[in-house]
């Protein structure tokens, strides 16, 4: 399974349908409104849980116009965006089964000197609610944080839309609001899909 995405993945990035090399230099996907869709495998890598958790993601996020950055002589772009996700996950395996959260980070983005490829990378956390079942070694309560980091490349296919894989990090636990905290780490990676505008 992880091959098979990690190649999906690659093959979407490697495409050109649709869009050239020689993207007009006025082109700035770095100024627009994003809302990215993304979903993946993620697996349990660690925290104090005994339970062997297989959580499939679905994340969309809206990415906002550029704050503020670096724009080099060459074309090229070092750009940071506000990034307000809402994360859907179902629990594959784990004595859960559903978790929705909210979150928020700074998207960093460089961004080549055609506009057509960038690799990013994003690091923040919110608030969610997972249906813990009250079980020794899952999540102690429904109230639960969150915290994540990602890095991944997206490549642009026309004006509008873009193709994004990414590694995820994510990190789930109640804060110690419950003894014992039996946090979840997993791993994993995503694909995606922007829509500019």
């Amino acid at each position: 399974m992880t091959r098979r995405l990690a190649c999906l993945a690659i093959a979407l990035l490697l495409s050109t349908t649709g869009f050239s090399q020689s993207a007009p230099s006025e082109f700035k996907p770095w100024t627009q409104h994003s809302f990215d869709f993304e979903t993946g495998m993620l697996w349990k890598v660690g925290g104090d849980t005994t339970f062997n958790y297989r959580i499939v993601p679905f994340i969309v996020s809206w990415r906002t116009p550029e704050m503020f950055g670096l724009h080099f002589q060459n074309g090229s772009a070092l750009s940071v965006r506000n990034k307000f996700s809402l994360m859907a996950n179902w629990f594959e395996t784990g004595s859960e089964n559903r978790y929705l959260g909210l979150s928020g980070a700074p998207s960093i983005e460089w961004w080549d000197p055609t506009a057509t490829w960038s690799v990013f990378g994003s690091i923040g956390g919110g608030v969610g609610w997972v249906d813990a079942q009250n079980v020794p070694g899952g999540q102690g309560q429904d109230f639960t944080l969150n915290w994540f980091g990602q890095l991944g490349v997206s490549r642009t296919i026309t004006q509008d839309w873009s193709l994004r894989a990414s590694a995820m990090f994510q990190h789930l636990s109640n804060g110690g609001q419950t003894n014992p905290n039996p946090g979840l780490d997993s791993l994993g990676i995503l694909i995606g899909l922007s829509r500019d505008f």
